[in-house]
């Protein structure tokens, strides 16, 4: 039973989501203490006094907390933007390599770039010299 649901953690990627949590939890107070204590200060600072956070628009006996809701989707926004940043200095793409495909002009369709027909609609796809020969391998015909 416990090798069952071993394999059961590691094939459904359980242990891979339940670390991704741990680490996302982390990087949340991170980023929460980050914004509270660097950037918000700067934005106080440069913003109105704090009543502004405080102010309401009343419709009849309605009152809305209109300041409430633009100092929660200022503070939604700086947090956003500084987690952007984070997993733009983390994150780097992938360097793009060669074109291993290419798009069948009958039927639109991505087929492999060394074939000679289309597996979609069987039409005989149009040779590049030497390009499919030489990725797939074979001799160069001369």
């Amino acid at each position: 039973m416990w090798r069952e649901f071993k394999a059961f953690l590691i094939k459904q990627n359980a242990l891979a989501l339940a670390i991704a949590v741990v680490i996302g939890a982390a990087l949340n107070k991170l980023v929460t203490a980050l914004v509270d204590d660097f950037i918000m200060p700067i934005v106080g600072a440069m913003s109105p006094g704090g009543e502004w956070q405080k102010a309401t628009f009343a419709v009849g006996p309605v009152r809305f907390g209109i300041g409430d809701f633009l100092s929660a989707l200022l503070n939604f926004l700086i947090i956003g933007f500084v987690a952007w940043r984070i997993s733009k200095v983390f994150i780097r793409p992938e360097p793009a390599g060669r074109a291993t495909t290419k798009v069948c002009p009958f039927c639109r369709m991505t087929v492999d770039l060394a074939a000679s027909r289309c597996p979609h609609c069987t039409s005989e796809l149009p040779d590049v010299p030497q390009l499919a020969d030489t990725l797939a391998g074979a001799p160069v015909r001369r």
